[in-house]
């Protein structure tokens, strides 16, 4: 059986058969376009609006991740306010140790009691190790327990070969990441925490009468970047994780070992740049909308409406967008009954140069069984005419 139907990008044509189709390219993540090199030691860059990698070098491979790694004590911090055991009113005090605390610094002055807004703002601004301490303290008792939840909250959302000592970054052999979960880490503190995103592009802030600049220096180039957080140390070399919305399509971006500010700024803006001008996202059908129809055996109708659960979004290279096609694949006839929900096929995007995509497709209402004489009749049909 043969389809046709127009989508919002194309008018492609869907097949189902007896047997599920396979494409040789297989599922890949990652999309292709005219390569492009960079010096990091270390890179990523997803579009998470259609959860694509569009580059990667040695994004598996552990690293320092310096003071990017502090975006999981802001992930801790923003799910505790979450959950209601801190507020941003809510202060916290500054122990000898945090006081003490060398690197970047907010300035918390010893035995002070310092509000939870003016501590975010030192971590994410100011970069402040000792507001990281302060945080730690103040929710886990010491910088080990809270590393420990740290690590017990990794592994929770997913990410694979990341181990924090620490709640600052500071160099220990043990703490580490990778770039991949570094960008996991990001997109979840994104769409987890909506409500304290902003924190992230805010460019200054004054503490204790010093005023600092936010060390990302991508905020201020006018490329749509919000977000997110610098790093450095020997070990990592110089390292930024940043993110990018524009025109409906958010990337994110981690690299790391890179040689100098200059080089981390430049190369970060160069890899963004690239991949808004390379690549673009098309929306195939939005969630619930009627995919196709497709026969069904023995059931109360001869065919069942199937829908995509969530929107179907891909991402590939412009110049691959018009060998883009769109297969319906499916073990048709699908035998009855179907309940709604039920996954009766997938969606298949390809096209030259792109690795393959594949959506789940499902049952949009429920068709039940044929009663008895029904399934008489159809036997009997079925032996005379033949399949149809």
């Amino acid at each position: 059986m043969v389809a046709v139907v127009r989508t919002r990008v194309a008018r492609t044509r869907f097949t189902m058969g007896l047997a599920v189709a396979l494409f040789a390219a297989g599922v890949g993540p990652v999309a292709h376009a005219a390569s492009i090199e960079t010096i990091a030691k270390q890179a990523i860059l997803v579009d998470i609006t259609s959860n694509t990698v569009l580059f990667e070098k040695s994004p598996d491979q552990r690293m320092a991740p310096s003071s990017m790694s502090k975006i999981m004590t802001m992930y801790m911090v923003f799910d505790a306010i979450k959950e209601g055991r801190l507020t941003l009113e809510s202060t916290l005090p500054v122990s000898e140790r945090a006081w003490r605390m060398q690197g970047s610094k907010m300035f918390v002055e010893l035995h002070n009691n310092i509000k939870v807004d003016d501590l975010i703002k030192g971590v994410i601004v100011q970069s402040g190790n000792d507001a990281c301490i302060v945080f730690a303290e103040g929710l886990a008792g010491s910088e080990s327990a809270f590393a420990e939840r740290m690590n017990k909250r990794a592994r929770e959302l997913g990410l694979k070969d990341t181990n924090l000592t620490n709640a600052t970054g500071w160099p220990d052999p043990n703490h580490y990441m990778t770039a991949r979960d570094l960008s996991i880490l990001a997109e979840h503190l994104i769409k987890d925490f909506p409500e304290y995103y902003h924190y992230y592009s805010i460019r200054e802030f004054k503490y204790h009468g010093i005023n600092q600049g936010n060390r990302n220096p991508l905020l201020y180039r006018g490329m749509d970047v919000d977000g997110m957080k610098t790093g450095h140390t020997e070990a990592g070399g110089y390292g930024l994780t940043a993110s990018a919305e524009r025109e409906g399509r958010r990337l994110i971006l981690v690299v790391n070992g890179l040689p100098s500010m200059q080089a981390r700024a430049d190369e970060s803006a160069r890899l963004i740049e690239w991949g808004f001008r390379e690549f673009a996202t098309y929306a195939l059908f939005k969630a619930g909308e009627t995919v196709d129809q497709v026969p069904l055996w023995l059931g109360a109708q001869d065919t069942v409406p199937v829908t995509v659960p969530e929107d179907m979004k891909v991402t590939m290279a412009r110049a691959d967008r018009s060998g883009m096609k769109v297969s319906l694949v499916s073990n048709a006839p699908v035998a009855a009954p179907v309940k709604k929900g039920d996954v009766v096929g997938k969606v298949v995007v390809s096209a030259p140069g792109f690795p393959g995509k594949e959506f789940p497709v499902v049952a949009a209402q429920d068709v039940e069984k044929l009663g008895f004489v029904g399934r008489a009749l159809a036997a009997a049909k079925f032996l005379i005419f033949g399949a149809s």
